[in-house]
C-alpha cells in the first residue's frame, strides 16, 4: 500500500543500483529475515505444534534457565515483536512518500523527524532487533545466522543508499548536514 502512494506523491525511482551486488542486497536481506521464521512456523505447525528433532538440535541451551524463566523470556520476546511492529509503523509514517527499496525518488527529501532524528536507518534497526528477538522467541540459534546475513547486507546497502542521495543535487547538501547531525546509521554510538 505504501509503494503506490509514494510513487504518486514523490515520483518513480530515478536511479537504482546498477551493480550485481546493489541489485542483490535487498532480496538477500529480505530472504534472510523471512526464511528462518517462516520455516520455523511451518515446521512446528506441520509437526502438530512440536518442534521437529532437527529444529531441537539448533535450540539454545536449556541449562541456564529454569523452565518458567525460559517461558517468561519467550513470552516477553513475543510482546517485544508487537512493540517493534508499532515502531516500524511509526518509522514508515515519518518516511511517508520517500519509501523505496534502494534508489531515489524524482522528488526526494531528507526525512529527519521521529526515529530518523536518532538513527538514519531506523527500519534497519528494527529488523536487526527483531531478528535477535526471534532467537529468544524460537529459542534457537537459527535466527542468529539470519542476523549475521542481514547485518552484512545492511553494511553493503547503506553506503549505496547514501551515495544515491548525495548524487541528487536537490538534497545532497541537506543529506550531508543530516549525516553530520545524526552520525548513527543503525545503532546509536556503535554503527
Amino acid at each position: 500500500a505504501i509503494a503506490p502512494i509514494a510513487k504518486a506523491e514523490s515520483g518513480a525511482f530515478r536511479k537504482s543500483p546498477t551493480t550485481f551486488i546493489g541489485k542483490a542486497v535487498t532480496p538477500i536481506h529480505g530472504l534472510a529475515f523471512f526464511i528462518p521464521s517462516l520455516i520455523y512456523v511451518l515446521c512446528v505447525t506441520g509437526n502438530l505444534f512440536t518442534q521437529p528433532a532437527w529444529i531441537q538440535r539448533m535450540s539454545l541451551p536449556n541449562d541456564y534457565f529454569q523452565h518458567k524463566t525460559k517461558v517468561v523470556l519467550r513470552i516477553a520476546a513475543c510482546a517485544l515483536s508487537f512493540v517493534l511492529l508499532r515502531f516500524a509503523g511509526r518509522a514508515f509514517t515519518h518516511l511517508g512518500n520517500q519509501w523505496h527499496t534502494v534508489g531515489r525518488r524524482e522528488k526526494p527529501r531528507v526525512v529527519q523527524t521521529g526515529p530518523y532524528a536518532v538513527v538514519r536507518h531506523p527500519l534497519y534497526t528494527n529488523v536487526l532487533i527483531q531478528q535477535a528477538d526471534f532467537t529468544v522467541m524460537f529459542w534457537s540459534y537459527a535466527p542468529l545466522v539470519g542476523l549475521g546475513i542481514i547485518a552484512g547486507a545492511f553494511a553493503v546497502k547503506i553506503p549505496i543508499e547514501a551515495s544515491a542521495l548525495i548524487m541528487q543535487d536537490s538534497v545532497a547538501a541537506e543529506y550531508r548536514a543530516y549525516m553530520q547531525r545524526v552520525p548513527a546509521r543503525v545503532i546509536p554510538f556503535l554503527w
